[in-house]
């Protein structure tokens, strides 16, 4: 393991939750947006999006310890992708809308605003908790350095 190794892993987390942060920001700012993506001819609501995580190691547990370490591998966490929910959406009576349907109905987006603000403190935590390992690692590696002095 090499001394900046953890910064590494640190850092990776911090990316990663940055990531989710600005998704649940775009979730919340499109949660009314009727005409989001034009599919088959007609206007379709936004689609809340995701973001999925994976841990940035070897593939398996078995070629993990048949290979050589690679020194310059990360092992912290990676965004695979940011795919929409397939949840449906949401029907609203207002019959004024101009993009309600015969029957007075319009399909609003599939965000549920409590569901967002969830992640968002679970992102908002999991971030400053990241900052604090990493503040934590210089300032150790900092005093490492002073036992030479």
């Amino acid at each position: 393991m090499t001394i900046f190794q953890n910064m590494n892993i640190t850092s990776s987390a911090l990316t990663a939750n940055r990531l989710r942060m600005d998704v649940v920001s775009s979730n919340m700012a499109n949660a009314e947006t009727t005409r989001g993506m034009y599919v088959n001819g007609e206007w379709q609501p936004y689609k809340r999006k995701m973001v999925v995580m994976q841990s940035d190691r070897s593939p398996s547990f078995s070629s993990f310890l048949h290979s050589e370490i690679n020194k310059s591998q990360n092992n912290g966490v990676k965004v695979t992708d940011i795919v929409e929910d397939n949840t449906p959406f949401n029907l609203v009576y207002n019959p004024t809308h101009p993009d309600a349907n015969d029957q007075g109905y319009v399909q609003m987006p599939n965000v549920d605003p409590l569901k967002e603000m969830t992640d968002l403190i679970s992102a908002t935590r999991s971030y400053e908790a990241n900052v604090t390992v990493f503040n934590t690692n210089k300032s150790m590696l900092t005093k490492a350095l002073e036992i030479g002095k």
